[in-house]
């Protein structure tokens, strides 16, 4: 049987549920068919241009990507902007959308676990559950085998995460074990970093007046939205290739970063 839209779907919701996705959001098929068989799957972080044009590349006619390409509704197709420009090559391509995103960074074993993961934590467990108990929610929190200086730890997370540059507050600790973190923007979860014991905290998108809210109890870093999230590629894989193990899946080389460093 030919491997059809709706079974790659089924396959990432059976981990991340639709149901977990926030109410603004726009997570599951955004353009397409769940009926159209599926020659190739193109996985990344955000749809652009570049990417549709690899999928075409790779015989891939189903994209998935992290974060939704429609957040909100079209009032026309006339290709003025980036957006409709895509939906229309897209449809005119017969190529499905296909997003996993606030859903992802929720499930159990979501987002925030994978980066963990690729950072060295151990026991980890969730930051900001969706209620006591639950394995769902926003964030973890986990211990690095042993303490390390912090100014260490930031290179290291310098160093995987491939940033440009880190922001951070003061540097208040001078050593890190329990560390603390949300993929993507996650500056309001600060208090459930600091309640949690956490030496450091890291997030995306922290605003100018979020750097004073430490006050001197934890170290708050901002590694970057694209940079927290790009290990969005490498969960997905895995759990598609889990579900459906003979299939082409493939990880985007153009999903990058539209944030660019003078330095």
């Amino acid at each position: 049987m030919p491997v059809k839209v709706k079974d790659v779907a089924a396959a990432i919701e059976a981990f991340a549920p639709l149901s977990l996705q926030e109410e603004y959001d726009n997570s599951g098929l955004n353009v397409g068919d769940y009926e159209a068989g599926v020659t190739g799957v193109l996985l990344c972080v955000d749809v652009t241009e570049s990417v549709i044009d690899e999928a075409l590349s790779l015989d891939a006619n189903l994209v998935v990507s992290h974060h939704p390409l429609l957040f909100h509704p079209l009032r026309q197709l006339v290709d003025a902007d980036f957006t409709q420009r895509i939906v229309r090559r897209a449809l005119l391509a017969g190529i499905s959308l296909y997003a996993a995103h606030t859903n992802l960074d929720s499930a159990a074993g979501g987002m925030s676990f994978r980066l963990g993961k690729l950072l060295g934590l151990t026991g980890m467990r969730v930051l900001s559950p969706h209620r006591d108990g639950a394995e769902t929610g926003f964030g973890v929190v986990g211990d690095l085998p042993e303490a390390i200086p912090v100014s260490g730890f930031l290179q290291q997370i310098k160093s995987v995460l491939r940033c440009g540059a880190i922001r951070h507050s003061e540097l208040c600790r001078e050593q890190v074990r329990r560390v603390a973190l949300v993929t993507g923007a996650g500056a309001s979860m600060l208090g459930d970093a600091v309640a949690a014991g956490a030496d450091i905290y890291l997030t995306a998108d922290m605003k100018y007046n979020d750097f004073y809210a430490p006050d001197g109890r934890i170290v708050a870093v901002d590694v970057g939205h694209f940079e927290s999230e790009y290990c969005a590629i490498g969960l997905l894989h895995d759990i598609i290739t889990k579900k459906i193990a003979t299939f082409a899946v493939h990880e985007s080389v153009h999903s990058v970063n539209p944030v660019n460093y003078f330095i």
